[in-house]
């Protein structure tokens, strides 16, 4: 989708603060972090939302979930202390660019409940 924000960070037509790439999955930095890491992790694959997943996308899926937040947060050095993820889906639920993206979130306290 080539008007998508993310679709074309990920094709390296617009700049990012880069932090973690691969042939599936780029991670950059938001550029209004909400937390001292706040970091996007986002397929390059087309996909609005986890809602659009489809059968095909289980292992897209897994590696952001098993092998890619698991490497950045160390990366990172989140691991002890923590972090959170987040994932907004439609305009109910605050997504705000339709192409599904994981926000890690950390290095400092998190609050309950988020908005």
């Amino acid at each position: 989708m080539t008007s998508c924000v993310f679709c074309k960070i990920a094709q390296g037509d617009i700049p990012a603060q880069i932090i973690y790439e691969d042939e599936s999955v780029i991670a950059f930095k938001d550029l209004s972090p909400k937390a001292p890491v706040h970091v996007l992790i986002v397929p390059k694959k087309h996909v609005q939302s986890v809602a659009h997943f489809q059968v095909e996308d289980k292992e897209l899926a897994a590696h952001i979930f098993v092998d890619v937040v698991p490497k950045l947060a160390a990366q990172l050095k989140l691991t002890d202390a923590g972090f959170r993820l987040v994932m907004n889906t439609g305009s109910d639920g605050g997504q705000s660019v339709p192409h599904l993206h994981v926000h890690l979130l950390g290095g400092r306290k998190m609050t309950w409940p988020p908005g």
